[in-house]
C-alpha cells in the first residue's frame, strides 16, 4: 500500500507594507530611537506612550472626514463589541484625546515626547510603509510663540546628533490665526474660481472641500494657478504677524536657520500660525523628514476646551536612510571554555563580567580550536580562557586592542 504523503504546510508571506528590521537597518533605526530619547531630554520632554488603537471618531474628527488619511488609508475595524476602532494613523490625536480623557490639563503646559509604529494603508515604496514608525514632539497648554520656538530648536538639534542636518532646509511658513485664515481662504476660493477650468480634477474637489490644498498640488495643470495665487501676508492681522516675527527671531537667536516657503499650507481649520518642514533632496520624491505645526483648534474639535497646541513628528525609517551606517556593537569580551568540563566556571566568569558592566559572550561548543576561532572571529577587545587543572580554575586574558587599557586594568582587576 503506498503511503500517503502529508502535503507540507505554507509559510505565511510578510504583509505588503511591513517590514523586519535587523541587522544594519536596525542599527539605523535604534540610533534613531536612542539619539531622540537623549536629546528629548536635554529639552526636558516628559516620555508618554498610548494605545496603537482608538475610537476611530478621535481620527475622523481630528484629521478631517475628508482627508485622503481618513477616506482611503486609516486602518479601521469593528471589534466584536460593535465597535469602530482605527489603528493610529499618527499620534497627536492619540496624545490630545489622552490630554482632555485623563485630566492632563491639571499639568499644563505639558512638553511631550513618543514614538512607535502608526498605521497608513499607502502604497509601499521607497523609505514610506504600511506600517511605519515615527518619533513625536508635543507641547500642549503653551500660546507663546517661545513654544514653537523650543521644539523647532529641539528638531534641529536632533537632526545635527543624528549627523544629517547637511542638506536639510527647514522652511516655514504662517498660517495666522482665524480672522487671517478665513480672509485668506476667501481669496483662494475667488482665485481659483476664476481658473476653474484649468484645474485638475483634484483640484475641483478640493475647492469645494479644502481649497487651500490646491497650493500644494503637483498635478502639472495646477502649477500656473497655484504659483499666482495670492500670499497669505496680505491678509495677516497685526496679531498674527507680531506671532511669526516673534518665531523667526527666536529661531534666529538660537541660531537655527530657516527660509520662508509661502506656499506650505496645512488644510484643516484647527491650524493656526507655525507650519514647517524640515526638507532634503536626498530622498528623492519623499523629501520631508521632519514636519509640524500649531493646531490651536484641535482639542476643541475633540469636545475639550480650547487650547493651545504644537507639535512635530518624524519618520525613523526615514531618518535612518540619511544615517551613515553605524559601526556594529562588538563584545568587549569572549569567555572561551577550553573544554566541556570548564563551561560552568566560564558561566559563572561571563556572568560575573556582566553584572559589572562588561559586555561579553561564551564561547563553549567545538573542539578547543574552533573555540578559539570562534572567539577570534567575533573581534572582541579581549578574550579570557577558562580551564580546569588540578581541581583549580585558570583564567588566562588576552589583549586583542591595542587601545582598551581602562578595560584590560579592569578585567585584571575582576579576574585576580
Amino acid at each position: 500500500m503506498a503511503k500517503t504523503e502529508t502535503p507540507r504546510l505554507q509559510t505565511p508571506r510578510r504583509i505588503r507594507g511591513t517590514q523586519d528590521i535587523f541587522g544594519d537597518e536596525q542599527r539605523r533605526f535604534a540610533h534613531v530611537l536612542s539619539t531622540f530619547e537623549r536629546v528629548r531630554a536635554l529639552y526636558c520632554f516628559q516620555r508618554v506612550d498610548i494605545p496603537v488603537f482608538e475610537s476611530t471618531a478621535v481620527f475622523a474628527r481630528s484629521l478631517g472626514e475628508t482627508t485622503d488619511v481618513v477616506s482611503k488609508e486609516m486602518y479601521t475595524f469593528e471589534d466584536r463589541g460593535g465597535d469602530s476602532l482605527t489603528l493610529r494613523p499618527e499620534f497627536t490625536a492619540g496624545i490630545a484625546r489622552a490630554y482632555l480623557t485623563e485630566g492632563w490639563q491639571q499639568f499644563a503646559p505639558m512638553k511631550l515626547t513618543t514614538s512607535g509604529p502608526v498605521f497608513r494603508y499607502e502604497r509601499p515604496q521607497k523609505g514610506r510603509f504600511r506600517q511605519f514608525h515615527q518619533i513625536d514632539a508635543e507641547v500642549i497648554g503653551a500660546a507663546e510663540p517661545a513654544a514653537d520656538v523650543e521644539l523647532l530648536v529641539l528638531a534641529d538639534q536632533l537632526l545635527r546628533e543624528l549627523g544629517i542636518s547637511e542638506g536639510v532646509t527647514l522652511q516655514l511658513n504662517t498660517l495666522g490665526d482665524a480672522a487671517t485664515r478665513d480672509a485668506w481662504r476667501e481669496a483662494l476660493v475667488a482665485h481659483f474660481e476664476a481658473h476653474r477650468g484649468e484645474l485638475s480634477d483634484d483640484s475641483l474637489t478640493r475647492l469645494e472641500k479644502n481649497p487651500m490644498r490646491i497650493l500644494d498640488s503637483k498635478d502639472p495643470r495646477d502649477r500656473p494657478i497655484a504659483d499666482s495665487a495670492p500670499d497669505i501676508d496680505a491678509y495677516l492681522t497685526p496679531e498674527a504677524r507680531a506671532f511669526f516675527e516673534a518665531v523667526t527671531a527666536g529661531l534666529d537667536a538660537a541660531g537655527v536657520a530657516w527660509e520662508r516657503n509661502a506656499r506650505l499650507v496645512r488644510g484643516l481649520d484647527y491650524y493656526r500660525h507655525t507650519a514647517f518642514e524640515f526638507v532634503t533632496d536626498r530622498l528623492g520624491s519623499q523629501g520631508t523628514v521632519l514636519a509640524g505645526g500649531r493646531y490651536d483648534g484641535l482639542i476643541g474639535s475633540l469636545g475639550g476646551p480650547e487650547t493651545a497646541g504644537v507639535g512635530w513628528a518624524a519618520g525613523v525609517e526615514r531618518l535612518a536612510m540619511l544615517l551613515d551606517e553605524p559601526a556594529e556593537q562588538r563584545a568587549q569580551v569572549i569567555v572561551v571554555a577550553e573544554d566541556d568540563d570548564s563551561s560552568l566556571d566560564a558561566i559563572a566568569l561571563i556572568s560575573d563580567l556582566r553584572r559589572n558592566g562588561v559586555s561579553g559572550d561564551m564561547v563553549a561548543s567545538g573542539s578547543p580550536k574552533k573555540r578559539f576561532d570562534k572567539a577570534v572571529k567575533a573581534v572582541p577587545q579581549a578574550i579570557v580562557s577558562v580551564r580546569r587543572a588540578d581541581g583549580e580554575v585558570v583564567r588566562k586574558l588576552k589583549m586583542l586592542g591595542s587601545e582598551a587599557e581602562a578595560l584590560e586594568a579592569q578585567l585584571k582587576t575582576l579576574l585576580s
